[in-house]
């Protein structure tokens, strides 16, 4: 594959769609994890006495729900990629491909 078949595929607009929607899934799903743990690790650090406290007057405490919650949110955020993925990306990704093959064998056929 030459410099100008490359060029070709890069200014592709199925394959520029592709990896703008690729990136702003995934940046927009890193920021929200990124935020809720974070915002748990200072929590953690400047609010002790409020995840010690009693979630039910019982024994247990606002830290042991808060941070299953940010387990039960990473497996949400990967579901919600995952549904993302397969419903909208990949038919995109094989339109791109099929633009990108087509543009990659027109060299062979000169």
């Amino acid at each position: 594959m030459d410099d100008s078949q490359v060029q070709r595929i890069l200014n592709n607009p199925k394959f520029q769609e592709m990896v703008s929607k690729k990136r702003r899934l995934s940046w927009t799903l890193t920021a929200i994890m990124l935020f809720v743990y974070v915002g748990f690790m200072l929590l953690v650090g400047y609010n002790k006495p409020f995840l010690a406290s009693s979630f039910s007057g019982g024994i247990t405490t606002w830290g042991i729900p808060l941070g299953l919650g940010i387990i039960v949110l990473s497996f949400i955020l990967c579901g919600v990629y995952s549904y993302i993925a397969n419903n909208t990306l990949d038919p995109l990704n094989k339109e791109t491909l099929k633009e990108i093959e087509a543009i990659a064998h027109e060299k062979g056929a000169n």
